[in-house]
């Protein structure tokens, strides 16, 4: 009669990795948890159990300081090194909230969802490590560091406000904040290597590339999502915008990256100020 194998250790609870990335204070060694979080992921390390919960707000180091976004002075022109600086600085400090973002609804939100939820936002927080870790690294080439400059914490009030309700997340904050990334960064990118700067201006494109992925996925759960409740998709969007987005919808916008991610132009161009 064969001897059946030993079982083996039983795998670590995704919920209990994702809050231990979340409570991570240091920027680089939240980077490296998050991509080996989801290696683990991949390699069905970790069992698909959120039972564990995720902090109120993520681990933060010390510096930068963070304002009001109303107290945040003006970058200045990149034209200047200064000006690039401070637009690097800020970008770096976008994507380390995208990092938390991702998987603040994998742990807070992604309860009772298939295995393929927590896989692709898994995924954007590896988009969002190495992005980070890609401007942290360009902002020591140019003799600075990610918190030399205060920062503002208006990308985490998007969490906060969103963390009671799915659709809303799947909404403000991928087909809304991350959507308006991409109508701004090509004509930044535009700006970085007129500034004679091609290396920042490779890393805000591979960024680009990535975030129209990025709002896909929003998309692809948000309108899962309706189908599975009977909500006709556009209109749920609009008053989720109405309802939980303190900004306004601002034209220009890329139609063609945002037609691409799956996010029409019959969405927002009705609420566009």
């Amino acid at each position: 009669m064969p001897v059946s194998a030993a079982p083996g250790p039983p795998a670590a609870a995704l919920g209990a990795r994702v809050r231990a990335v979340l409570e991570t204070a240091e920027p680089r060694a939240k980077v490296m948890r998050a991509r080996a979080l989801r290696r683990d992921w991949r390699a069905g390390r970790l069992a698909h159990d959120l039972s564990v919960g995720v902090p109120d707000r993520p681990g933060r180091p010390a510096r930068p300081e963070l304002l009001p976004p109303s107290a945040m002075s003006k970058r200045g022109k990149l034209g200047s090194a200064r000006g690039r600086v401070a637009m690097l600085h800020a970008l770096a400090h976008i994507e380390l909230n995208a990092l938390d973002l991702a998987l603040d609804i994998v742990g807070r939100l992604g309860a009772g969802l298939p295995p393929a939820f927590a896989d692709d936002w898994l995924s954007v927080a590896a988009d969002e490590a190495l992005h980070f870790a890609l401007l942290d690294r360009r902002l020591r080439a140019l003799s600075t560091f990610y918190g030399a400059l205060p920062a503002h914490d208006g990308l985490w009030e998007a969490a906060a406000s969103t963390a009671d309700n799915l659709l809303a997340r799947l909404v403000i904050v991928p087909t809304v904040l991350e959507a308006r990334g991409l109508d701004v960064t090509p004509a930044t990118v535009r700006a970085f290597a007129a500034a004679g700067d091609p290396r920042s201006a490779a890393i805000l494109q591979r960024i680009y590339l990535d975030e129209i992925r990025h709002v896909g996925f929003g998309m692809k759960w948000f309108g899962t999502l309706c189908a599975a409740r009977g909500l006709a998709p556009a209109d749920t969007w609009r008053e989720l915008v109405r309802s939980r987005f303190r900004g306004s919808l601002k034209p220009p916008f890329n139609d063609s990256a945002r037609r691409q991610a799956g996010l029409p132009r019959d969405y927002y161009a009705a609420l566009a100020s």
